[in-house]
């Protein structure tokens, strides 16, 4: 008898075959294609060699006629009018109550907009983040689905077997909910992972620049956090990286150039956050720093003309400043996370999701680049109080926060005395006093709105929602504005 497929997986790059290795693993038969026909080759004798249930497809047709009803196909593939096409492709070809799957890192108002659409075909369709890169892609990633929930017990026991778990054995997979809540909620780790790589970033840079510390001293630093309550992937990896030598014998990290890239989905963060009015700002300065970055031959040129303070290592106890790095580090990773959940929490009311947040923290657990013990401590925080509207005000972040704050507050003014940009640390340390502030200087804004452009303001004196306006010079008369949010 002519073996079945229980899912099939489009687009053979590396996370795509690592997938399919990893369902293979776990008992699937899955079917392969690729555009290209002829990687579909490449891999049944390549990475896929020998293993008898993994089938090979050369068209749309041969594909879909080799899956077991009601047909799983999942895309791996470019983001956008790609997965549109494909879409396209398949639909004629696909029956009511099947499958489709789009993995890759898409956005969010897409997957709302093609599971509305394929809905309307009789088709499933699902938008799953999918982290880990290629090692988590084959031995566990973090996976975050969401769109039609009708789709959720189809794949469940596929892409909870194949994800990474928690020490408990537990899947870091779970439904997110409707439309495009699972890559709306990929899209704010990858958010947050911009903000977690920037503050280590601007921690190394502290380190070189303030206590002169080479590769192989940063190398120490990093592999004994990663021992403590730093202990993540991001940090392992810099702990790494940081020791690998080039082919001369000296470090490698050292002849790297100084721009940095970028995807899109740290941008569509931001832009969600301004949509949302959510202050997001550490993954905003986080976007903004690579931006930065690209500016190489324009900061190349600057950098003759432009004075500042004389780069010069502190005098002192170097391991207590690194110390008081680890602390401004630690501090200002609580307060990148607590914007992303601010921001999911807003998105949730503004789609109608009902995020579980302490499952979005444990399916972060494991598998994914920001994975890390922190994680732990969030998942626990959200258990203990769902509707916490503010990682900052849990006891244990406030606790953790309280023991850094002088150490942060040294690190950040140490950092801009010296002339070293920390853009990251330093929106992270002016969020946190701005949120505990019971008063800014708001009230000043409102008067100048309403002078220049009678736009109302509200009194300490009077119940909110009752607006007033001002005649502030004598002839500007009675009539104000509408009130409005954008």
């Amino acid at each position: 008898m002519e073996k079945r497929g229980d899912i099939a997986l489009i687009g053979l790059a590396v996370m795509g075959q690592n997938l399919i290795l990893n369902m293979n693993d776990k008992g699937n038969t899955v079917v392969a294609f690729n555009r290209t026909v002829s990687k579909v080759d490449d891999f049944l004798n390549g990475a896929a060699k020998g293993r008898n249930t993994i089938l090979g497809a050369h068209s749309i047709e041969e594909m879909v006629d080799l899956l077991k009803k009601p047909r799983k196909i999942m895309l791996m593939v470019k983001a956008g009018v790609v997965v549109d096409q494909f879409i396209e492709l398949l639909l004629p070809h696909l029956e009511e109550g099947d499958l489709i799957i789009d993995g890759g890192n898409s956005h969010y108002p897409d997957t709302t907009r093609r599971t509305k659409y394929l809905e309307e075909k009789e088709i499933l369709y699902i938008g799953t983040g999918v982290s880990g890169g290629e090692e988590g892609a084959r031995h566990g990633p973090s996976i975050m689905p969401g769109g039609n929930p009708k789709a959720w017990p189809i794949i469940k026991d596929i892409f909870q077997a194949i994800a990474a778990k928690t020490d408990d054995g537990s899947p870091c997979c779970d439904w997110v909910g409707e439309n495009g809540a699972g890559h709306y909620v990929k899209m704010v780790h990858n958010g947050i992972e911009y903000g977690d790589m920037q503050l280590i970033c601007e921690a190394y840079q502290l380190m070189k620049g303030l206590l002169d510390y080479t590769p192989e001293d940063m190398h120490k630093v990093f592999a004994e956090w990663n021992e403590g309550e730093l202990d993540s992937y991001l940090i392992e990896i810099t702990r790494d990286i940081l020791d690998f030598k080039d082919e001369d014998g000296s470090p490698l990290v050292e002849k790297i150039l100084d721009t940095a890239g970028q995807k899109g989905t740290g941008k569509w963060t931001g832009i969600s956050s301004l949509e949302m009015g959510v202050p997001v700002t550490l993954i905003g300065e986080a976007v903004y720093a690579r931006c930065l970055s690209a500016m190489k031959e324009e900061r190349a040129a600057a950098s003759k003309v432009l004075g500042g303070p004389e780069m010069t290592p502190i005098e002192g106890d170097r391991a207590a400043f690194v110390e008081h790095i680890r602390r401004a580090l630690l501090a200002s990773k609580i307060v990148s996370y607590a914007q992303g959940f601010m921001l999911m929490r807003e998105a949730a009311k503004e789609y109608g999701w009902n995020l579980n947040y302490g499952g979005i923290a444990l399916m972060w657990r494991g598998g994914c680049i920001i994975r890390s013990v922190f994680l732990g401590k969030i998942k626990q925080a959200f258990d203990k109080n769902p509707d916490m509207r503010n990682l900052l005000l849990d006891d244990y972040f406030k606790g953790v926060i309280d023991r850094c704050q002088d150490s942060w507050r040294m690190v950040v003014s140490t950092a801009a005395m010296k002339g070293i940009p920390v853009p990251a640390f330093s929106a992270a340390l002016t969020f946190y006093d701005g949120y505990r502030s019971e008063r800014l200087p708001a009230n000043l804004l409102q008067a100048q709105r309403d002078y220049f452009g009678a736009h109302t303001y509200e009194r300490l004196d009077s119940p909110r929602g009752k607006f007033f306006h001002t005649n502030w010079t004598g002839t500007g008369g009675d009539v104000s504005a509408g009130t409005y949010t954008v």
